[in-house]
């Protein structure tokens, strides 16, 4: 999607947290059956001041706080937690950089700083343990506190949050221009609405890549791993009875949530197109049809940041500088409604806040 009709422009300030000073970034919301259920389950969110969540919002961020070593400190931590409580599930694991990241050349990284995908997945395959999936809640989850769902779900976010660290602070090293930061702007309990066959045409294999500033819809609310996750982490030659994860769902749920990709497109990248083509392989010999629409592949874009009116200039390394500096949402507004998110993921009170909102 690179334009067509405007909905609506959607503007968020961006606060660098030490001054207090904001930065206002300007989103053009373009018009598809999609895009217009997403744009009025967002004003909803707004409208009703739900709970952004500040401590999964900025991936991939090299300047960001929240570094692989904090990360994993948190996911160590929340297994201690979770082992502590009296819902019968014990996690005898602890992760490290040393056991995670490896200065070992692949064919992913021939430089090092790659990430252990086992360590990953194994840590996911905890968090499905614990969670089940959507209509068949876990046991353990059922019988959970407030407080050990909170944990619960911080092995899923923390995750994918490490996932998107390593993947910068390899590129850091071996090619600085396809640092891979992005934006997740995810609310606590945001209602989901149902997708359609109309919402499938937003989605195809030619939707992977994606371009520099384009807003995606937040999908793939279902517990589980998409195919080309899996691809990516189980590997080339996996097939779907040997899967560390035990569930591989297409997305078939939505929220008023919403991607932001600040990094480079490798759309023609040789790589990422051989990727493509091994992609399309693994799917036909796993009984997928690759143009089937209804598997929800790829990332469904509802929009496009208007760099222009935003910074000016569309040089990446500026940009990135720039809102390095600006890595706390502070307010998102449209035409229709408008929220402040006057709080921080380093406040003491933040997880109690949380807490009380899965509890409630």
């Amino acid at each position: 999607m690179n334009g067509g009709k405007i909905l609506d422009q959607i503007k968020i300030e961006y606060r660098n947290y030490n001054t207090g000073d904001l930065l206002s970034v300007y989103i053009d919301v373009y018009s598809s059956s999609l895009s217009e259920k997403w744009l009025y389950s967002l004003n909803n969110l707004l409208k009703n001041q739900y709970h952004l969540e500040k401590n999964f919002c900025f991936m991939g961020w090299l300047s960001n706080k929240r570094n692989g070593k904090y990360i994993l400190d948190e996911i160590n931590k929340t297994i201690f937690m979770i082992n502590a409580s009296k819902i019968g599930y014990t996690i005898n694991d602890y992760f490290s950089l040393d056991n995670t990241i490896s200065d070992v050349s692949t064919d992913d990284g021939p430089m090092g700083r790659n990430l252990r995908h086992e360590r990953m997945n194994q840590l996911h395959r905890y968090f499905e343990d614990l969670q089940g999936v959507s209509g068949n809640i876990s046991a353990f989850a059922q019988h959970a506190s407030a407080d050990t769902k909170w944990h619960i779900r911080q092995l899923n976010l923390l995750c994918h949050e490490f996932e998107s660290w390593a993947l910068s602070y390899r590129k850091e090293i071996e090619a600085p221009e396809w640092l891979c930061p992005s934006q997740l702007m995810c609310w606590l309990n945001a209602p989901r609405f149902e997708l359609d066959e109309k919402d499938f045409e937003s989605f195809g294999i030619e939707t992977i890549s994606r371009p520099t500033g384009a807003v995606y819809v937040g999908v793939n609310k279902a517990v589980g791993k998409h195919h080309w996750e899996v691809f990516h982490d189980e590997g080339r030659d996996s097939r779907l009875d040997e899967l560390t994860t035990t569930t591989l769902r297409g997305q078939t749920e939505a929220a008023g949530d919403f991607d932001i990709e600040w990094g480079r497109s490798a759309e023609k990248v040789a790589s990422r197109q051989r990727d493509i083509r091994e992609f399309r392989e693994w799917l036909t010999a796993n009984g997928f049809d690759p143009e089937d629409k209804s598997l929800t592949l790829g990332h469904p874009q509802v929009g496009q940041v208007n760099f222009d009116k935003s910074f000016g200039h569309n040089d990446l390394f500026a940009i990135w500088e720039k809102l390095g500096n600006y890595l706390d949402v502070f307010s998102v507004s449209t035409s229709d409604a408008s929220a402040t998110f006057d709080y921080h993921w380093s406040d003491s009170d933040y997880k109690s806040r949380q807490v009380e909102i899965i509890g409630s």
